[in-house]
């Protein structure tokens, strides 16, 4: 009995761990699939077309893009890359001739920049390792190279699949599961009148952690409405304060003022970048000299300072109230004087959103990741109008209003009803308020006798004063 109850222990602790690290209720299904195709066999081994295909919904990989590692199984080198490189040629001393491209054990590979020699791209190659979210641009969420492997095996029995697969995007956060075989892909010519198909083919799962990605949230909300004054602000050290608070940078110490053009330092590790997060003043002299914007190899953040620290704030703001609608306003500010968010994806979780009727100045699509459940939604940018979120700065924001049909059966302003259950930007769950803090109703008016008994009762006072 006791080793049955132990048993169960340890599978839900599994259970639970499994969906905390790589599960995203709002995208069951997000993962980035790594599809291996041996299209050729050479003397020494293989010529295979490495597929990227990104099935996040609203996850994207932004600059300066994806890497992609694994191990060997032998002594495998790569002779060729078209559409990308490896970091690392590695030692090859050993040979004579022609030098391979990798003789690394343990290859990590960068996507070309745009713009290189036709001679060295392939489709879908060759945008610095952006790739797109599925749900946002579902052509844009493939990337893909072509590699000749040497010293490898030579038919489907003898090739050895690498291990060890992993994916930077760019920074950490996805843990790829072991290659398998599938069935091969099958390919239709030009004309589509011919279908022909791979030697081999293998994949690999990725799925993204937001815990292993960063030790604190990446952004956070804050709310505000009509019918209340009060602005309730993103919580203190939502993305990290540290233990010790801000420690001067620069020689600014503890009297630092704004506008002095000294800087502080998050010594508690800021959204997991080692060493801390650097922030300054938003109106110092150093947040407008040449060079703040420049992005580190690290990138690691240079923030504005604010009691949240975090580099992006969502504040939505319940606008007005009609008899059949509702509107709320959404902005989104970016804090971070040293990353441009580009293709940016701003999910909510709200149980009207099943009644949009209008979406101003973003896109809007439906998310249904439960079939009919309608309550979860994404936002994103118009294209070369919105879709980029600049730095920390006075363009640094982007604003929208939705406009939401009535309910009656469910529809309240009390108890919080009005904002959302989660939001997500970029794929990262954004810190909320706690609960009791939201915008509250204001108390209603004492309830007066109705007009006509004030009228009555008025009347006959005046009869009583003309009697006596």
């Amino acid at each position: 009995m006791e080793l049955h109850r132990c048993s169960l222990l340890a599978l839900l602790l599994a259970v639970t761990c499994s969906v905390a690290v790589a599960y995203d209720p709002l995208d069951p299904k997000g993962n980035i699939t790594i599809k291996w195709d041996v299209i050729s066999w050479t003397p020494d081994g293989y010529v295979a077309m490495v597929t990227m295909s990104n099935y996040q919904m609203y996850r994207q990989i932004l600059a300066p893009g994806w890497t992609v590692g694994w191990s060997w199984a032998k002594k495998e080198v790569i002779w060729s890359i078209v559409g990308a490189q490896a970091t690392e040629q590695g030692d090859c001393s050993k040979f004579k001739g022609g030098i391979p491209h990798s003789c690394k054990r343990t290859p990590a590979i960068v996507d070309l920049l745009p713009g290189v020699p036709y001679n060295q791209q392939i489709a879908n190659c060759c945008k610095a390792g952006v790739v797109s979210a599925y749900g946002q641009d579902p052509a844009g969420s493939v990337s893909a190279f072509q590699v000749s492997v040497g010293l490898a095996g030579t038919t489907n029995k003898t090739v050895k699949l690498p291990t060890n697969f992993t994916l930077a995007g760019p920074g950490p956060g996805y843990t790829c599961g072991p290659a398998t075989i599938v069935p091969s892909t099958v390919y239709l010519t030009p004309d589509r009148r011919r279908r022909t198909q791979a030697l081999m083919t293998w994949t690999v799962t990725c799925t993204y952690s937001q815990q292993l990605a960063s030790r604190y949230p990446t952004c956070c909300v804050s709310f505000s409405s009509f019918y209340n004054s009060t602005i309730v602000p993103c919580a203190r050290c939502a993305c990290g304060c540290g233990h010790d608070g801000y420690r001067g940078n620069g020689g600014g110490g503890k009297n630092a003022r704004a506008g002095d053009g000294r800087s502080r330092r998050n010594s508690g590790g800021g959204g997991g970048h080692s060493g801390g997060t650097e922030c300054i003043m938003g109106d110092s002299k150093r947040a407008l000299s040449a060079g703040v914007n420049t992005p580190r190899k690290d990138g690691a953040p240079l923030l504005q300072c604010t009691s949240h620290m975090c580099p992006i704030r969502v504040h939505w703001h319940v606008k007005l109230n009609y008899k059949d609608y509702w509107r709320a306003k959404i902005a989104i500010t970016n804090f971070n004087y040293r990353m441009n968010y580009t293709q940016w994806t701003l999910v909510a979780q709200h149980p009207n959103l099943n009644n949009v009727t209008e979406v101003f100045s973003f896109q809007y699509k439906p998310l249904l990741p439960y079939g009919n459940i309608n309550d979860t939604g994404m936002f994103y940018g118009l294209k070369f109008y919105n879709d980029l979120l600049m730095e920390a700065g006075p363009f640094g924001n982007v604003q929208s209003e939705v406009l939401m049909r009535k309910d009656y059966n469910t529809f309240t302003f009390s108890q919080g009803w009005a904002f959302p259950r989660k939001i997500y930007f970029n794929g990262d769950e954004c810190k909320m308020p706690p609960p009791d803090s939201y915008p509250y109703l204001p108390n209603s008016a004492p309830i007066g006798p109705p007009r006509s008994v004030a009228a009555a009762a008025s009347a006959i006072l005046v009869v009583l004063l003309l009697v006596a």
